[in-house]
């Protein structure tokens, strides 16, 4: 009785402040903790979770909460914090959610790890869900030794083995002359290619890019600025990128024939119609080879490696996160650098 009521005592005196509110765990019967409000004023930052300080005592339960607020401070995405939540909440039940965290060692990560492998006959997970959850248990646990939570990492030795997939068929240089004399009577197709073949963006960040997003002040090095909505949480992904001079007359001249209206994006359209701008300009050239925004944007990945660009500059400049990396490094490897 005495220790149940030492175990209330500290939520209860915060949750008499008015300035916080008491909410449950991600676990049935977890302790409760005290988070700040949210104020809808500053959607960039997620309220802040307040609890008990973790030690290597704490339930793995007890560090579900203080772990989604890590992944959130991160800038990671919704589907990687859902993702990861998860495996946390699989390896939970595997270990028994109150264990202490300081007692897991590596042999409990393998055998959690070959029971999701080989413990259903009749569901064998694939690959890229297997290297996903080793993904979460090295990110989970080395989150908590950085913390000074537990003295050492059990998951820092554990192997990372992703399936390879098939590489991409890049274009020869000769082929990407002709796409580019092919689209030089269409300024809107020439300022797609351009933003993918030379600044590396990605299709999602080439729809809410604006006219304002991109800075003409030098006439010799256009840049374009890549940013994401707060309520996205991928500021992190935010990045200033150079791209050749002629791409000032380009975007002028796409600017002059298509209006835009204050706050509109750049290209007005859907995603679909990004590719019928790029799939009719491919077909003009007379390319047979599937040519998509991405395989653009992974060959200014393979020229700014073979130019003598380090992985991590690379990595950067593409606004890859560490868990996308993973996978693209070696991918961009291989076409980089053929054995």
């Amino acid at each position: 009785m005495h220790e149940d009521s030492q175990k209330k005592q500290p939520t209860e005196s915060v949750a008499q402040d008015e300035r916080v509110v008491v909410q449950t765990g991600l676990f049935p019967g977890a302790t409760q903790v005290v988070a700040q409000p949210a104020d809808p004023r500053e959607v960039p930052f997620p309220p802040l979770v307040r609890t008990q300080p973790l030690t290597e005592q704490s339930s793995l339960a007890a560090c579900a909460l203080p772990y989604q607020q890590e992944l959130k401070l991160r800038g990671k995405s919704n589907y990687t914090i859902t993702c990861f939540l998860s495996d946390l909440k699989m390896f939970s039940e595997f270990m028994g959610p109150e264990t202490p965290v300081g007692r897991i060692t590596k042999e409990d990560l393998v055998d959690w790890l070959m029971k999701l492998k080989f413990g259903n006959k009749d569901h064998t997970p694939a690959p890229k869900t297997m290297a996903r959850r080793v993904t979460f248990l090295k990110n989970f646990f080395s989150w908590l030794a950085r913390e000074g939570v537990i003295r050492e990492d059990p998951s820092a030795s554990l192997i990372l083995e992703r399936p390879l997939p098939p590489l991409p068929e890049l274009l020869f240089e000769e082929e990407i002359e002709r796409l580019l004399k092919a689209a030089a009577d269409d300024a809107r197709c020439l300022c797609l290619i351009y933003l993918t073949l030379h600044a590396g963006l990605k299709k999602e960040e080439i729809m809410i890019l604006k006219p304002e997003h991109i800075d003409l002040s030098n006439p010799q090095q256009p840049l374009v600025s890549v940013h994401f909505p707060p309520s996205t949480g991928k500021q992190h992904r935010e990045r200033s990128l150079a791209l050749p001079p002629e791409f000032t007359d380009i975007v002028r001249e796409y600017l002059s024939k298509y209006q835009h209206q204050p706050g509109e994006t750049l290209f007005n359209c859907t995603d679909r119609n990004l590719n019928y701008i790029l799939a009719r300009a491919v077909k003009a050239a007379g390319i047979k080879k599937r040519v998509t925004l991405q395989l653009l944007r992974d060959t200014f990945a393979v020229r700014q490696l073979r130019a003598g660009v380090s992985f991590e500059t690379l990595r950067e400049r593409l606004g890859l996160s560490d868990e996308a990396w993973l996978e693209s490094r070696e991918k961009y490897r291989r076409l980089a650098f053929p054995v």
